[in-house]
């Protein structure tokens, strides 16, 4: 049918409206791998790219599923999109699935309209750091830290020494600046729409009813519903996807040299070691 519906002359076929839609899940971070792909500009440039670039299409669908991560990493995301936008004159709808916090929010703040499932997450607008200190535990074992250094800052935060209030108190600072930015861009992206609500920005987060409440998104319920409401029910959604990397490949039947199996033992270790900190954020919204 679909090769016959091809024959019939442009003008005589049922016009179809395209969405086309790009999904973006994970932790916000530089670099990733193979095994570990990561939430990045680099990673995704292409897929907005290619979406915002479908003819005729009058909005691009941004589906968001992120703990959050790089402040940097989403602010580039954030610009990217507003600028193709722009560009190809294009709506942003953003559809917020199970979580769309901290730096998942700021990306999210791209759509000229956020629609969140109520059930879903949204908010925490804050900046986070955290680490672990080993003083004691190198005491206990009879290790002695060493360290050498040219300038009187450049061991700051070492997990190895005492803690100092001075490192402490430039970390906040630097905190500050970051989070007076994110506030910033809250502020201009939802201006007119945020409730004067003394929580907004201390880093809490709410359910996407709640959030609708407080004017963090526009509306509630999901892409495929909300998409056949404004377009019609012969809307087409088209998912903008990568194409097969090495290990899909290797699935598919390529078998891997010696080196490449030491290669792929190597990089599933460092996956197990990513996987954790990645639990680690989701774990914070009981996710």
């Amino acid at each position: 049918m679909g090769f016959l519906s091809r024959l019939i002359p442009a003008r005589f076929r049922k016009k179809k409206v395209k969405i086309p839609v790009v999904r973006l899940s994970g932790v916000i971070q530089a670099g990733g791998s193979q095994f570990r792909p990561a939430l990045n500009l680099a990673n995704i440039e292409e897929l907005l790219e290619e979406a915002f670039e479908t003819k005729k299409a009058p909005a691009v669908a941004i589906a968001i599923n992120s703990p959050g991560g790089s402040p940097v990493q989403s602010r580039q995301i954030f610009y990217k999109i507003r600028a193709l936008a722009k560009k190809h004159e294009k709506k942003v709808l953003v559809f917020v699935e199970d979580v769309a916090a901290s730096g998942g929010y700021l990306i999210a703040l791209a759509g000229d309209e956020i629609i969140a499932d109520p059930t879903s997450i949204v908010g925490s607008i804050g900046v986070i750091s955290g680490g672990f200190g080993f003083t004691e535990l190198i005491k206990k074992v009879g290790v002695e830290r060493r360290i050498y250094t040219a300038g009187q800052n450049k061991s700051v935060l070492d997990p190895f020494l005492p803690e100092k209030e001075s490192d402490v108190a430039h970390l906040k600072s630097l905190q500050l600046d970051v989070h007076r930015v994110f506030i910033d861009m809250v502020k201009e992206r939802r201006a007119g729409k945020l409730a004067e609500d003394d929580t907004l920005f201390t880093g809490l987060f709410w359910s996407g009813e709640k959030g609708l409440a407080l004017g963090l998104v526009d509306a509630l319920g999901d892409m495929e519903t909300e998409l056949r409401l404004r377009y019609g029910d012969e809307v087409e959604i088209e998912p903008v996807e990568a194409s097969r990397g090495f290990v899909a490949r290797m699935i598919s039947g390529r078998s891997a040299t010696p080196r490449l199996g030491g290669e792929i033992g190597a990089g599933a270790a460092e996956a197990a070691i990513s996987t954790a900190e990645e639990r680690l954020w989701w774990s914070r919204y009981g996710l």
